[in-house]
C-alpha cells in the first residue's frame, strides 16, 4: 500500500511537471507571436507637390569706369549712376526698390614680354565699379526694364547686367501646404496595401520628412539630396515626401 501511494506520488510529480512545460512552451510561443505581430509594419512614401507663380524679382548689374586718375574715374561712375537712376525713374521703378553697392576700386597693369622675355608691367588706371540690386513685386514691368538694359548701354554707361532671379515669399506656408498633402497621400498608399492583404492598418509608428525641392514647371531639372532651389525661372514646382511607417492589426 505505501508503494502504491509512493508511484501516484511519483506520477502526479511527472504529471505536474509536464503540465508545466507545456504551459511554459505555450506562453513563450505567445509572446513571441505577439512581438511578431508587432514588429509587421507598412512603410510608404507619400509625396506632395504643388505648382506656383514667383511673387518676387530680383535683378542685378553692375558698372565700371576706368581712369589713371582715380578722381575722374569717381566722377565719371557718380554720373553714370545719375543716368541710371534717370533711367529706372523713367520707368516707374521706385527708388526704394534699389539698392547701390559700395564703391569697389582696383588697380590695372598691363603686361609685356620684351625678346629678353622679361616681363613689364605698366598702370593703366583705376577700375571703379558698382553694383546696383532691385527687388520688386512687380514682375512683368522689371522684366522689361532689364530688356531696355540697350537704353543705358547706348548712353554711354558700361553696365553689365545679370539675368533677373525669381523668388516666392511664401514659401513657409507652401511647406506646411505640401507637408499636409504628401502625409495625406502616404496615409492613403497605406491604407490600399493593408486592405489589399487582408489586414487593417495600425497606429503611425514613424515619420520623417524628406528634402524640400523646387524646379522649374515642366523641366527635367534633377531632384538634390540636400534640395534644389531653382531661381531662374518664374514658374516653378515645389515637392516635398514623407515616408511614414504604420502597424497593422
Amino acid at each position: 500500500m505505501g508503494k502504491l501511494g509512493t508511484g501516484l506520488s511519483e506520477a502526479a510529480k511527472y504529471l505536474v511537471l509536464g503540465i508545466a512545460i507545456v504551459a511554459a512552451v505555450a506562453i513563450g510561443t505567445g509572446g513571441f507571436i505577439r512581438r511578431n505581430a508587432e514588429s509587421q509594419v507598412i512603410s510608404v512614401t507619400g509625396m506632395g507637390t504643388a505648382d506656383f507663380k514667383s511673387d518676387l524679382i530680383v535683378w542685378s548689374g553692375s558698372f565700371t569706369q576706368l581712369s589713371r586718375d582715380m578722381k575722374d574715374s569717381y566722377a565719371r561712375l557718380s554720373a553714370d549712376q545719375a543716368k541710371i537712376k534717370e533711367f529706372l525713374a523713367r520707368e516707374g521703378v521706385p527708388e526704394e526698390n534699389t539698392t547701390f553697392s559700395s564703391v569697389s576700386i582696383v588697380k590695372e597693369y598691363s603686361y609685356t614680354t620684351d625678346k629678353e622675355g622679361v616681363q613689364h608691367s605698366e598702370f593703366v588706371g583705376y577700375r571703379l565699379e558698382q553694383r546696383i540690386t532691385i527687388e520688386s513685386g512687380e514682375i512683368e514691368k522689371i522684366e522689361a526694364v532689364s530688356r531696355k538694359i540697350t537704353d543705358l548701354i547706348n548712353s554711354g554707361v558700361e553696365f553689365y547686367s545679370n539675368p533677373p532671379e525669381y523668388y516666392y515669399t511664401k514659401l513657409s506656408e507652401l511647406k506646411i501646404e505640401l507637408i499636409e498633402r504628401a502625409t495625406r497621400n502616404a496615409k492613403e498608399r497605406a491604407e490600399i496595401i493593408a486592405r489589399n492583404a487582408g489586414q487593417k492598418l495600425g497606429a503611425l509608428k514613424y515619420a520623417t520628412m524628406g528634402v524640400f525641392q523646387i524646379i522649374a514647371q515642366n523641366s527635367n531639372e534633377d531632384f538634390s539630396w540636400d534640395g534644389a532651389f531653382n531661381t531662374d525661372a518664374k514658374m516653378k514646382t515645389a515637392t516635398i515626401t514623407m515616408k511614414l511607417q504604420f502597424g497593422i492589426r
